[in-house]
């Protein structure tokens, strides 16, 4: 069985094709730059994704040397997400559906990840740490559904680095979580910020606005440098996300964590992380590189197989921008192997 898998929630653009023995047969990827200081907007977005769509379709197609007609369905993004580039994608998906009489699966984005970081790293059953430019949670298995332990309650870590790297001017390219992580690697001082944990929640937006005003003050003055306040920022933020995957884990009685998301392929939060790890009983960490961390098709299209084979399908190509994944839509069910679980959209 093969299925392509259509990505579009933000600015990256991804057509994979997976088929139903794990195997990747295509996994193609534009992104939407924006000058150094400046985000993405919605309407640019969309107008970004129509112009490349149909190509990167074509492209999967020839990576993968197969035909529409071998595929079983079409599985796209149907949120959480950005309005306008979600519904350019399901358009897209729409059409080709009705065009070669293929039926659609509308995945959730937060399943995408979790899904296509176990079946890449072989996690059994973790406490996932899903950090990204739109989430922030702390997930788990629990009681016969997933659940999300903890969770940002106002910005996401993705969106505060982003943020953080328009105050100084940082380029896009590749992203400006990657530039700010590359920076960080040559600071030497570590300036103090707020350390804000709530619970099993977290909060990036004083902390965000306490940098700022450092990077005002300080870097004028020359207590310090761009680079240590990228360090500081890191430091800060990833040792929030530890300590709550931790207490997860705990409650949970869990000794894997799996880290996706855009966020995810950060070395030093890998690192961070396995440092915690390391120290818990029969500890594991998983994690993945960019090519599967980063938002791409192949993990909609597992996504859309897995909920496909349980005989779901998708009627009307609606979207939804609803912020993060709700445990009350999803809902349990055993893979063949017992000890494998999968979530999937009511």
């Amino acid at each position: 069985m093969l299925v392509m898998g259509f990505e579009g929630s933000a600015n990256k653009l991804g057509i994979g094709i997976v088929r139903d023995d794990g195997t990747i047969l295509a996994n193609v990827r534009h992104t939407y730059i924006t000058p150094p200081g400046t985000g993405f907007l919605p309407r640019e977005t969309a107008h970004h994704h129509q112009q490349y769509i149909l190509d990167l379709v074509q492209n999967a197609l020839e990576v993968a040397k197969i035909q529409p007609s071998e595929l079983a369905c079409l599985a796209y993004t149907k949120g959480p997400g950005m309005g306008a580039p979600l519904r350019s994608v399901a358009v897209v998906v729409r059409t080709l559906s009705l065009l070669w009489g293929k039926p659609m699966i509308a995945v959730n984005h937060c399943v995408g990840h979790i899904e296509m970081g176990r079946i890449v790293t072989g996690a059994q059953n973790p406490v996932v740490l899903y950090v990204s430019g739109g989430n922030t949670q702390v997930i788990s298995y629990s009681m016969n559904r997933y659940r999300i332990f903890g969770e940002t309650i106002d910005i996401a870590v993705g969106n505060c680095l982003d943020r953080f790297a328009r105050i100084l001017n940082l380029s896009n390219d590749p992203s400006p979580g990657y530039n700010i992580e590359q920076m960080a690697k040559k600071g030497k001082q570590y300036i103090e910020l707020p350390y804000v944990v709530k619970g099993m929640d977290v909060s990036f937006s004083g902390i965000l606005t306490a940098i700022e005003t450092f990077a005002t003050q300080k870097l004028a003055s020359g207590e310090c440098t761009p680079e240590d306040l990228c360090f500081s920022l890191q430091e800060t933020v990833f040792s929030m996300l530890v300590e709550t995957t931790e207490r997860a884990m705990a409650h949970c009685n869990q000794t894997e964590v799996l880290i996706v998301g855009g966020v995810g392929c950060n070395e030093r939060l890998q690192e961070m992380m396995q440092q915690m790890v390391s120290q818990r009983p029969n500890g594991k960490l998983f994690a993945t590189d960019d090519r599967y961390c980063i938002d791409n098709g192949a993990m909609i299209a597992w996504a859309g197989l897995l909920q496909f084979k349980s005989g779901q399908t998708t009627k009307e190509a609606v979207v939804s921008t609803q912020s993060t994944g709700d445990p009350n839509e999803m809902i349990l069910i055993q893979k063949t192997t017992p000890a494998l679980f999968t979530i999937v959209l009511l």
